[in-house]
């Protein structure tokens, strides 16, 4: 029998102490009422946002003080990005997952520091990296002495501001023996497509997600929020919080 699929939910930046309450509510909500495993996540600091003027988050010392809150309220497995070496023990003190960002994947002394953690690491490939090429930031976390690694797929850059997913990467990941997750709403951006912002397309997210079920994802990314079009950052990507349940449904 097919284990349950897991899902990793939350707005893409931790923008108050409300919305996080808010949308973590939402993430418990739908855990409990699916039988799966659910983990909340939110950053702390966008640093690869397209302009300088975008607004970025709290903080790593916020940030840390926000999810905390959360944790304690709704009992939630947390995760979020870290971009430098130094945030990875810091973040361990609260977070059950440290996410690699996509462009980041192969820094061996980020790989490395967030393998020393103990926690689970969350690779994501890269817009420039085959699902095969993988296997190598994955097992620079192994040779760290950490085997709790999950890969995650989330398009392919090919230039002119947009993203083609090839659901062959999960296949050929998940041959080395690691969940492979789909991020099912970064997969849907238009980087730096938006006049000085990416922007993307939430309707196909749903495809997107179904789509990776039947390639055999083991979990399922989604950044949602209450009010997308006024997010701080990926607004035109994420699922709308009334709508995650209905989202969901088919996957479980």
């Amino acid at each position: 029998m097919r284990q349950k699929p897991f899902f990793i939910l939350g707005p893409c930046v931790m923008e108050s102490q409300e919305l996080l309450y808010q949308v973590a509510e939402k993430v418990a909500g739908a855990g409990a009422k699916f039988n799966v495993p659910v983990i909340f996540k939110a950053s702390f600091d966008k640093a690869n946002r397209t302009s300088i003027n975008a607004k970025r988050g709290p903080g790593l010392d916020k940030g840390l003080e926000m999810m905390q809150n959360v944790k304690d309220r709704f009992g939630l497995p947390l995760t979020t990005d870290i971009h430098e070496s130094y945030q990875a023990a810091k973040a361990a003190e609260v977070f059950d997952i440290l996410q690699i960002p996509a462009f980041l994947c192969r820094q061996t002394d980020l790989l490395i520091a967030a393998a020393n953690t103990g926690k689970i690491v969350n690779v994501k490939k890269a817009q420039f990296l085959s699902g095969a090429d993988m296997f190598y930031p994955a097992q620079k976390v192994v040779d760290s002495g950490n085997t709790q690694v999950i890969l995650t797929e989330r398009g392919n850059m090919y230039g002119y501001n947009n993203l083609a997913v090839d659901f062959r990467n999960i296949y050929d990941m998940k041959a080395f023996g690691y969940p492979v997750c789909m991020d099912c709403t970064h997969s849907v951006q238009r980087p730096g497509g938006a006049g000085g912002k990416t922007g993307g397309d939430r309707t196909f997210v749903p495809m997107m997600a179904v789509a990776a079920k039947a390639f055999g994802a083991d979990g399922y990314f989604m950044e949602i929020h209450p009010d997308p079009d006024n997010a701080w950052s990926d607004g035109p990507n994420m699922v709308k919080l009334h709508d995650l349940e209905k989202v969901m449904a088919p996957l479980v």
